[in-house]
C-alpha cells in the first residue's frame, strides 16, 4: 500500500466528520459567555476576582491552560445543580444562537449529514453547555464531562479535558480504530492540532474570513504535533506537551 492510499483512507471506508465547537462553528468562546449568562454580571464579576491569582500564575507560566480551566470550573460550578446548569444551557442556546454561530460552519454541518457521514463535535467545552447545540443541530457531541454526584456538579472535571491528544482519544473510545474512516476534520486552534494531524480531510479555519485562515499552514500542523519536542503519548504517538501557550490555543 503507498503513503497516498493510506493518507486517502480506507476504500469504501465510511466518513467520519468531526467539528471542534468553539471559535470553528463559533464566532467565539462559548463558555465563559455562558458563565457570565447563567450567573449574571455581579456574580460572575465576584467569582472571576476569585480567580485572579490563578490567572496571574496562568500568564506567567506558573499554571498550564488544564489547570486553569479546572479552577474556572471549580469557582463557578462546585455544589451547582445540573439540572439548574441544563436549563441554563438551554436558555443560552435560544439566545445566542444566531449571535454565536457561523452561518457557513452550520451550512457545512448540514452538508455533512445530508452526504451520510457520521457527524460529531468535538470539544474541550463542557458537554453539558454544548449539549443544547448538538442536540440543534442533530449530530453526536463528545466534550469535557463534569463530575456530578447527587444531581449536584462537584466543581470537578471527569476524565480530562478534551483537547489535543485527548480529542483523538475520545474519538476512538467511541468509533473504534480512526483508520477504518476517511477523517474530515475542522478546528482553529492547538488544541485541535493532533486531530487535524490525524484527519485525511483536515481543514485549518475554514469558516474564518480569508485573512485568518493563512495564519498557519495546514501543512505545518502535522509537522508541529511530530516536532513538539515532549514526550509522546503511547497511544497516539502524539506530544503530551499542552502548556505551550501559542497561537490561540482551545479551551
Amino acid at each position: 500500500m503507498t503513503q497516498e492510499m493510506i493518507e486517502a483512507g480506507p476504500v469504501g471506508g465510511k466518513v467520519l466528520s468531526v467539528f471542534d465547537f468553539d471559535g470553528t462553528l463559533t464566532r467565539r468562546d462559548s463558555f465563559v459567555p455562558f458563565l457570565l449568562f447563567a450567573f449574571g454580571k455581579k456574580q460572575f464579576a465576584a467569582r472571576v476576582i476569585r480567580m485572579m491569582p490563578s490567572c496571574i500564575r496562568y500568564l506567567g507560566k506558573g499554571m498550564s491552560r488544564d489547570e486553569l480551566k479546572a479552577v474556572l470550573i471549580a469557582t463557578f460550578l462546585t455544589g451547582v445543580e445540573e439540572a439548574w446548569v441544563k436549563c441554563k444551557a438551554a436558555e443560552f442556546r435560544r439566545v445566542f444562537w444566531v449571535r454565536l454561530m457561523r452561518p457557513s460552519g452550520l451550512q457545512s454541518v448540514a452538508a455533512e449529514v445530508a452526504s451520510g457521514a457520521q457527524v460529531t463535535i468535538c470539544s474541550a467545552s463542557p458537554r453539558i453547555v454544548l449539549m443544547p447545540f448538538a442536540e440543534k443541530l442533530g449530530i453526536k457531541l463528545i466534550a469535557t464531562e463534569l463530575e456530578v454526584v447527587d444531581g449536584k456538579l462537584t466543581g470537578a472535571i471527569s476524565g480530562s479535558n478534551c483537547r489535543c491528544e485527548m480529542k483523538v482519544l475520545r474519538l476512538e473510545a467511541v468509533y473504534g480504530p480512526l483508520d477504518k474512516f476517511r477523517l474530515r476534520a475542522w478546528g482553529d486552534t492547538r488544541g485541535d492540532h493532533e486531530l487535524l494531524a490525524a484527519a485525511q480531510e483536515p481543514h485549518w479555519r475554514h469558516f474564518h474570513p480569508r485573512w485568518q485562515r493563512g495564519r498557519l499552514k495546514i501543512e505545518k500542523i502535522g509537522a508541529r504535533v511530530k516536532n513538539n519536542g515532549a514526550a509522546q503519548n503511547s497511544v497516539t504517538g502524539v506530544s503530551t506537551d499542552t502548556r505551550a501557550h501559542d497561537d490561540q490555543q482551545g479551551a
